[in-house]
């Protein structure tokens, strides 16, 4: 597996609550609250070669020459349903970004996924574009999403998840080699269902209490 294109985040703090996540007595509120701190972390990973330019402003004492972020604000990009739970942490971050929803749920007896939502910007070509997702255990669903964003423009485009499974890196790098993987997490493998193991079971169900 070419891991060139796959950055594993294995700060202390990112793996800290990745063993809390992982606890099948985590409450629904405790395991909500723990994505939106590590979705926080990851965008710190994500984004730190984002392109800054000059500009002068003034502070209390003088001007001076300071940077900013160039181009135009990020568009988050969680696949529904699981990852919003990205989405509140990276927001607290960049709160001007803009928010595209993409909306898929896995077939259970194909494991495909099935699109019945979509709402992005419109100019998507001109913009950064996270897309947002848990779990990436078959890739079915994130090939889709990154389908779906590149047929309405989007180039520039970072998948962010808190774990992987092998089956699923290798099967999106072929689809997608030109987008970049953040992950917290490599497990070892997907089960007969297509569950990632040790995983943390269904993060959807999890963040919601619907399991």
């Amino acid at each position: 597996m070419p891991m060139g294109r796959v950055t594993v985040v294995d700060h202390p703090l990112v793996q800290h609550k990745l063993t809390y996540l992982r606890d099948k007595n985590r409450s629904t509120k405790g395991f909500r609250q723990i994505l939106n701190e590590i979705g926080m972390l990851l965008a710190y990973e994500v984004t730190r070669d984002l392109p800054l330019e000059p500009v002068t402003i003034e502070t209390p004492l003088q001007p001076m020459e300071g940077r900013q972020i160039q181009g135009k604000k990020l568009v988050l990009a969680p696949i529904l349903r699981a990852g919003v739970g990205f989405l509140d942490g990276m927001l607290s971050l960049v709160p001007s970004a803009r928010v595209a929803h993409v909306g898929l749920y896995r077939d259970p007896d194909t494991l495909e996924a099935v699109e019945y939502y979509f709402k992005a910007p419109s100019d998507l070509a001109d913009r950064t574009v996270l897309v947002l997702d848990p779990m990436l255990a078959t890739a079915n669903s994130a090939i889709a999403a990154l389908d779906l964003l590149k047929a309405r423009g989007a180039s520039d485009l970072r998948f962010v998840c808190l774990l992987a499974a092998p089956e699923g890196l290798a099967k999106f790098q072929a689809a997608h080699p030109d987008v970049p993987i953040w992950t917290a997490a490599i497990d070892s493998h997907l089960n007969d269902h297509g569950y990632i193991v040790p995983g943390l079971g269904d993060a959807g169900d999890r963040m919601y209490g619907t399991r």
